[in-house]
């Protein structure tokens, strides 16, 4: 009887993000040189929660000897979720059982699965419910650097969106400087604040607004945000210079109070994990409304351009950092897939990340959040030395603009204000922190 190959398997989960290819690559590459066959599972859980086996494309190293200085993704993605249950199926995992039953149809031994914290979690959970018959590798990607990798390491194609983003908003601030114009950009980041700060904080932007510098134990009132804009605003025009980019983390819409998110959730739908599309909530556009109209009740008119940026960054060529680095990640994940059908034992996946230059994987359940079961969130620290400079370099209200006379005056001024009243208005936007410590602006 002919001995078979063993087969490995590659599939994408989530949005894209740049370097997906790369690992594709690296890992179909050592795979086959290892004497292993290698097939692509096309638009990632879709087809395989159906119980189909027929949605894949053989891989050879010719078809992907240079597709590593590609953006987006030869093999597709979706948010398509196999861990949804069923409580009135008589099996209510039953995605799962479709998603083994396929791939074993398919003849995979082996899975490598690339995407975040959803796809992360489906990975584990796949690989629970093999009980063994299928080792899974999970590369980590998402240009919302939001999870928790050792030593403070970027997920794969946070450093290529921010490069593009930041070319993005130098090109807005120079539009802004030549017409006097302001504009309010949102970057992605559903959970976490590192693409909007980063790119404002490369980029020189006027100001950032991210989740992570309000308190946890509150909800956001919009009118805080405007408030926080606003102030901004004024005070860029008391030094004389009425124009900027503030731009804002997207998660900022999962905040807000529950009267404000009505007026932002209107007609919103939902992906497959029951995230909503923050793409759709258009914060930035009601924030951009607002503001106006603050600046209309003084009989002032100014104008601000409302910019979402988040879907230019994700499909965009990898840079050097990212290719590189994925080489490492792709490499990695066949690596330890072949470590472990060597060695055998109780592991049976892990999410594959480097530490120091070294692989370091992750086995399933270590970077679990007890209280979610999922994936760990990795935020922006707002303690930090780096959050600190961010915000030094920022156009935002401080507490000396409140104790300088002649700053408050001048501000003040702008607002159409005496300083007394405008202290009252807005001094709370300086106590205890960039946001300000009270539940709600006045």
């Amino acid at each position: 009887m002919e001995h078979r190959r063993p087969r490995l398997g590659i599939m994408c989960g989530g949005g894209p993000a740049p370097g997906i290819n790369s690992v594709i690559s690296a890992a179909t590459i050592e795979a086959i040189n290892s004497g292993w066959d290698v097939v692509g599972i096309l638009d990632g859980f879709e087809h395989l929660i159906e119980g189909s086996s027929e949605h894949f494309r053989g891989l050879s190293i010719r078809d992907v000897s240079r597709i590593h200085v590609l953006g987006g993704s030869i093999l597709f993605t979706s948010r398509a979720n196999p861990t949804v249950r069923d409580e009135g199926a008589e099996d209510p995992e039953w995605r799962l059982t479709n998603c083994r039953a396929a791939l074993r149809a398919m003849g995979i031994d082996a899975l490598v699965t690339i995407g975040g914290d959803d796809t992360a979690h489906s990975a584990s959970r796949l690989a629970a419910a093999a009980r063994g018959s299928l080792l899974v590798a999970h590369v980590p990607k998402t240009i919302d650097n939001d999870l928790p990798l050792p030593g403070g390491k970027s997920t794969f194609g946070f450093q290529t969106a921010r490069h593009v983003g930041v070319e993005l908003v130098n090109n807005l601030m120079t539009d802004a400087i030549t017409t006097k114009r302001w504009y309010f950009v949102v970057a992605m980041g559903r959970s976490a604040g590192h693409l909007a700060l980063g790119i404002a904080k490369a980029a020189g932007a006027t100001l950032a607004v991210i989740a992570e510098e309000f308190p946890k134990d509150r909800p956001v009132r919009l009118s805080h945000l405007v408030d926080l804009l606003e102030a901004a605003m004024l005070k860029r025009i008391a030094h004389g210079r009425p124009f900027g980019v503030a731009v804002l983390a997207e998660g900022l819409a999962l905040l807000l109070a529950d009267e404000d998110l009505e007026l932002v959730l209107r007609d919103v739908e939902r992906d497959e994990h029951g995230h909503i599309r923050l793409a759709e909530l258009e914060l930035h556009t009601l924030l951009a409304h607002l503001v106006k109209e603050r600046f209309r009740e003084r009989g002032e008119r100014v104008t601000i351009e409302p910019k979402n940026i988040g879907y230019e960054l994700r499909c965009a060529p990898p840079i050097p950092f990212d290719i590189e680095y994925t080489r490492d990640l792709g490499f990695g994940a066949f690596d330890y897939i072949r470590r472990l059908r060597e060695e055998g034992g109780q592991e049976v996946g892990a999410m594959i990340t480097m530490h120091e230059g070294h692989l370091a994987p992750l086995p399933f359940g270590t970077f679990t959040d007890p209280e979610t079961g999922r994936p760990r969130i990795r935020g922006v620290d707002v303690e930090s030395a780096s959050y600190r400079v961010a915000t030094e370099y920022m156009i935002r209200l401080k507490e000396e603009d409140l104790s300088d006379p002649e700053a408050l005056r001048s501000i003040a001024a702008a607002a159409g204000m005496e300083p007394s009243a405008f202290r009252e208005r807005f001094g709370y936007l300086v106590e205890g922190g960039p946001a300000g410590i009270r539940a709600e602006a006045r």
